[in-house]
């Protein structure tokens, strides 16, 4: 069996995804000071510009499916590297020119997330085209682990960017991050065959195809379904938790920033891990259990008080949550990749994706009003008890039975019957 170093152009792709993680860090961080102190913003505004960035999975997730099974997927990555390159090096710009506001970044951050929807749906059906099927599992956990990486360093890097350059013009490091992504994605030397025109037919029926093969799937379903709900309950949690930390629990921006980077290490330890634990409790035992873990593991935070544990309370939840992420990503996205022939991947990644998201730009801003409406803790605890549920609804699902040997049905695989039994539900899976 080759390794992972030995695949041609997936160095490349691993190290692109490395740099525009680091430089996510950067944002993501600068983005949340931005909103909150710069631009003095409430929780419910917090919560409306992360809404803004997840909206396009929800009204155009599904359309982005089509497009990335329609086109060849690495110049789609390409493209859509450097428009966001360009959209970010807009933020210093407006601020300079005094022109920066709620509402304009609402506008920056929803085309950004446009570009990074159709980014990702390419991304993840990309990945079982430039590696083997027995290095998939390992292939994405590398990515993960890189992003962790960036992660585990990034936010304490941001802290000192943004208090030497101030949160705009730290946007500028993302920017350029996005700028080396595009070009090391385009110098990446493999196979990215077209798709054939022939087997094209009405946008509606490969909508309807793609939503189909996931919500009707034996397995799929429910996994979807329960990671929809999941991502509700957090984007609620994530929400609240800047202004909480800030306003209530007085842990600082630097606060801010360690808790961030603690979280990284859990996803980097998770990812470290979730190859052996996989392996051995197979793919349905290893969702379910840390399902679970990631929704108990915002308990810390929860009962978090102001004082002396106050950063670590929040860290040790943060850590708990990534960790299992950490474990459980790498296993789900292999799984789906396998169980999912390649004509229907860019659909299915993009179907689950944009559900996913879509309900963050649902949870976000009821989060913010939740939370300035009744109590931020009130709000957290909400959160965390979407969470479980959603996991004890998974226990007890068909996900289960999922077992890292399961196929597509190779019926489904010929253009001449892609339509049928996908529509029906009619699948060995």
């Amino acid at each position: 069996m080759p390794r992972l170093v030995e695949v041609p152009g997936y160095v490349r792709f691993l190290t692109a995804s490395a740099v525009s993680a680091f430089g996510s860090q950067v944002t993501g961080l600068a983005l949340q000071i931005l909103t909150a102190v710069v631009l003095s913003a409430s929780a419910t505004e917090v919560g409306i510009v992360n809404a803004a960035r997840w909206v396009p999975y929800l009204l155009f997730g599904l359309i982005a499916g089509v497009v990335v099974d329609r086109w060849r997927r690495k110049p789609m990555m390409v493209a859509t590297d450097l428009a966001r390159a360009v959209l970010l090096a807009a933020i210093p710009v407006l601020y300079a020119l005094d022109l920066l506001s709620i509402p304009a970044l609402c506008m920056v951050v929803f085309a950004f997330g446009v570009l990074s929807l159709l980014f990702e749906a390419a991304n993840q059906s990309y990945v079982p085209q430039l590696v083997p099927k027995e290095l998939l599992s390992a292939g994405y956990a590398r990515v993960q682990q890189a992003d962790a990486v960036a992660g585990s360093t990034g936010p304490l890097i941001a802290g000192a960017l943004i208090k030497i350059m101030g949160a705009p013009l730290a946007v500028l490091v993302d920017a350029l991050s996005y700028l080396m992504s595009g070009l090391l994605l385009a110098s990446v030397k493999a196979p990215d065959p077209v798709p054939d025109p022939g087997a094209r037919r009405s946008l509606a029926s490969e909508l309807r195809e793609g939503v189909a093969w996931v919500y009707r799937h034996r397995t799929l379903a429910s996994i979807a379904l329960t990671s929809h709900t999941m991502l509700l309950f957090n984007s609620m949690v994530s929400t609240v938790f800047v202004v909480f930390a800030l306003h209530q629990l007085k842990i600082g921006e630097f606060g801010l920033g360690v808790t961030y980077a603690v979280a990284s290490v859990g996803v980097l330890l998770g990812g470290a891990l979730s190859g052996r634990v996989a392996t051995r409790l197979d793919v349905g035992t290893t969702l379910i259990a840390f399902r679970l873990l990631a929704a108990v593991g915002w308990l810390p935070l929860v009962l978090a008080e102001q004082g002396p544990w106050a950063l670590a309370s929040v860290s040790l939840g943060f850590f708990l949550v990534s960790l299992a992420i950490g474990i459980a990503s790498p296993v789900e996205m292999s799984y789906r990749q396998a169980v999912t022939p390649d004509r229907l991947r860019g659909r299915m990644n993009a179907t689950i994706r944009s559900m996913n998201w879509g309900t963050v730009a649902v949870g976000a801003p009821l989060g913010g009003v939740l939370a300035d409406q009744v109590s931020y803790r009130f709000t957290l605890w909400i959160g965390l008890s979407g969470a479980v549920i959603q996991a004890l609804v998974l226990t007890f699902s068909p996900t289960r039975r999922a077992r890292t040997a399961d196929e597509p049905d190779p019926s489904t695989t010929g253009p001449t019957q892609h339509g049928a039994q996908a529509a029906t539900g009619e699948s060995k899976n």
